[in-house]
């Protein structure tokens, strides 16, 4: 709901600070009073995009705010939400326009983009007008009117998932198909490379161990000399000849010293213990040395195979076996793509066999839905002094979506027999603005915690049809808040607030004022509506005679 509007040098207002209140407000006054500025200076807090001059001449800039209160389910939290803001249950927006066209949107003192402005506006205002396209004349929004009337919200959320089901299905088979035309064509390739790869069964690290003992292998001759020299060196005839000699010696002289000796000849023992461990490694070294003589071309012909086939593969010589295992699994894949594409087929045809039942149970709620509008519909338009014209609901095939295969548009018929067509294009000004009420009526089941705008929508009728406009526009407001401008007497009287909008020149400015009437001045102003400038006390006797059947209801 709207709670406030302050308004600072736009056009011809300087300031105005207006307090809005739930129920219906009228706004009245002359024509060029500056009741338009006032939707003006509201669409610009909302982003909506309108005349460029609104700054007041000799101003450096102009300024609206707008208050709104918020329930805690209301739809505007989401889109506050994933914009950032913290819940609250007022919003205020705040806009400025400076004389050069820069503007600056605030959304709770914070900065915020024109989007969200209006994203936010879709939210809290509805404008109708006899040439409003943002509305109900607006056929592309005729289908979401409709499920929100007949409360589809359930069945356009299975319809809506069973789309995602079918276009996940459908593009996973899509996708498939394409894989496997794809491998069909490098099919001998994959045959080639993976029977390649077989054969030659690589293994993970053997391209270091082959480098490894190639290496030895080509350094074998001049190793093989120096190993038999430390062979021998270490030998009986060598270092182990002196070791055991100098071992027997001490022996001898360690009688005769006591134990001084032992020191030593525990060394000696060590000595020899680890010399033993020498020379069996040196043996050990000579058998890894001792290869036939096809050995080493044998190495490197199985190192040379590895890293040709790791470069014509473009991987490490370590990854051949990982990168064998890939291609055989698209082989396999391959091979088994008939069975796949059977299987993803079939998960196709239950997705578009759930996804069309969803559709088809959507279009005939819709039906009924539609059914129940136009009945409605009938009954709105007779006390409208519409009782011949015909209201219908069309439902025409459209391509299927994620909203069903449904085309919802209004269409009217004002004359039995006479062809129907769109709102806009068949109705006249005043039975478009009894239609676009009678509708709005219709619909008012999700309005709650919205301000609805009526620009003049009673333009071009009087006397009994006005009055039941201003009857429809007082129920409408038992659940929405309504901003009516008006230049009727009897849509005026049905208000539950008034506000009189005027036109006053100080120091030769033109400047536009907005005040809110007392009982007693609301019976002069509908009065001045009745009989125009000269008042009479018959026009007050009917002037509260209105306000008293208003009241009233």
């Amino acid at each position: 709901m709207l709670l406030a509007l302050d308004i600072r040098d736009m056009l011809i207002i300087d300031r105005l600070e207006l307090r809005f209140q739930p129920g219906l407000n009228v706004l009245t006054g002359e024509t060029g009073a500056g009741k338009s500025i006032l939707l003006d200076a509201l669409g610009f807090v909302l982003g909506w995009r309108g005349r460029a001059d609104l700054v007041r001449m000799g101003a450096a800039q102009g300024e609206v705010v707008a208050e709104f209160a918020l329930s805690p389910d209301h739809p505007a939290q989401a889109v506050l939400q994933e914009a950032g803001f913290a819940p609250g249950d007022t919003l205020l927006l705040r806009r400025i326009n400076t004389s050069d066209g820069r503007k600056t949107a605030y959304v709770n003192d914070r900065r915020a983009s024109g989007e969200l402005l209006r994203s936010l506006s879709d939210r809290l205002v509805e404008l109708h007008g006899q040439q409003d396209d943002r509305g109900l004349l607006n056929a592309r929004g005729h289908r979401v009117l409709l499920d929100d009337y007949g409360a589809l919200g359930d069945k356009l959320a299975a319809c809506r998932a069973a789309w995602r089901g079918l276009s996940a299905a459908r593009k996973a088979h899509e996708e498939e198909q394409a894989r496997l035309a794809e491998m069909a064509a490098e099919e001998d390739f994959l045959r080639h490379a993976v029977a390649e790869l077989d054969d030659l069964a690589p293994e993970p690290g053997e391209e270091v161990t082959l480098d490894t003992r190639r290496r030895q292998m080509q350094a074998a001759e001049r190793l093989r000399g120096d190993i038999a020299r430390a062979q021998a060196a270490l030998s009986e005839d060598g270092a182990e000849r002196l070791l055991m000699d100098a071992t027997r010696w001490l022996d001898g002289a360690a009688e005769g010293l006591d134990g001084a000796l032992d020191p030593a000849l525990a060394a000696l023992g060590r000595a020899m213990d680890a010399l033993g461990e020498a020379q069996q490694g040196i043996a050990d070294c000579t058998d890894l040395l001792d290869f036939h003589p096809g050995a080493l071309e044998e190495v490197e012909d199985r190192l040379f195979a590895l890293r040709g086939l790791a470069r014509k593969h473009s991987v490490l010589p370590d990854d051949l076996g990982t990168h064998a295992d890939t291609l055989r699994a698209r082989l396999e894949r391959l091979d088994n793509g008939a069975r796949t594409l059977t299987a993803l087929a079939r998960d196709e045809a239950e997705a578009q066999a759930t996804y069309d039942a969803a559709a088809a149970t959507l279009t005939e709620a819709r039906g009924q839905a539609a059914t129940r509008l136009d009945t409605e519909m009938a009954q709105e338009l007779a006390p409208l002094k519409m009782e011949r014209a015909v209201f219908q609901t069309i439902i025409a095939p459209a391509p299927p979506g994620p909203d069903g295969v449904d085309a919802v548009r209004f269409e009217v018929a004002t004359n039995p027999g006479a062809p129907s067509g769109p709102l806009s294009k068949i109705a006249s000004g005043g039975e478009l603005s009894r239609f676009l009420l009678a509708l709005k009526v219709c619909l008012a089941g999700g309005t709650s915690g919205l301000t609805m705008i009526f620009d003049e929508i009673d333009r071009g009728v009087g006397g009994a049809t006005a009055d039941a406009v201003g009857r429809r526009l007082r129920a409408l407001s038992d659940a929405a808040q309504l901003l009516v401008v008006t230049h009727s007497p009897q849509v005026a009287a049905m208000g539950q607030h008034h506000w009189r909008v005027s036109k006053h020149v100080a120091q030769d400015t033109t400047l536009s004022r907005v005040a809110p009437l007392s009982a007693d001045e609301r019976i002069e102003e509908i009065a001045r509506m009745l009989s125009g400038d000269t008042i009479t006390d018959a026009a007050r006797a009917a002037a509260s005679d209105l306000l008293g059947a208003g009241q009233r209801l």
